[in-house]
C-alpha cells in the first residue's frame, strides 16, 4: 500500500429524485510512471492509481482506466442522476493491489 494515500469526496447529502448532482473526487497519490530513475540510476517502479469507479446503489455511474501519464493527485468532477435515496460508492485501484474506498449517502428531499 502506498504511503499517504487519502481519498476525498464532495457529494450532496440530499437531492431531489431525478436531479443531476455534481460529484468531486480527489485522491492524494504520488503517481509514479515507472519511467524515471532515482539518484543511482535505478528505475523507480510504476505506482499509479490505474482505475477509478463510482457506483450508485450497485449500478455503475463512471468507470475510468488511468495510464502512467495521469497527474499526481488525480481529480475527477462529474455529474450523476440521483433517482432515489441511496449510497454512492467511490473506489480507486492501485497498481500494488491496494483498493481505496469512500461512500457517501444521498437522501431524497
Amino acid at each position: 500500500m502506498a504511503e499517504g494515500v487519502k481519498p476525498r469526496v464532495k457529494a450532496p447529502s440530499k437531492a431531489a429524485a431525478g436531479e443531476a448532482v455534481v460529484l468531486k473526487t480527489l485522491i492524494s497519490h504520488q503517481m509514479e510512471s515507472g519511467q524515471r530513475k532515482n539518484a543511482d540510476g535505478t528505475p523507480i517502479p510504476r505506482s499509479i492509481i490505474n482505475r477509478f469507479t463510482c457506483e450508485f446503489n450497485g449500478k455503475s455511474v463512471i468507470d475510468v482506466k488511468m495510464e502512467p501519464a495521469i497527474s499526481t493527485n488525480p481529480y475527477f468532477e462529474f455529474e450523476a442522476v440521483i433517482p432515489e435515496a441511496g449510497d454512492l460508492k467511490f473506489t480507486w485501484y492501485d497498481d500494488d493491489g491496494s483498493v481505496y474506498e469512500d461512500t457517501k449517502s444521498v437522501a431524497i428531499g
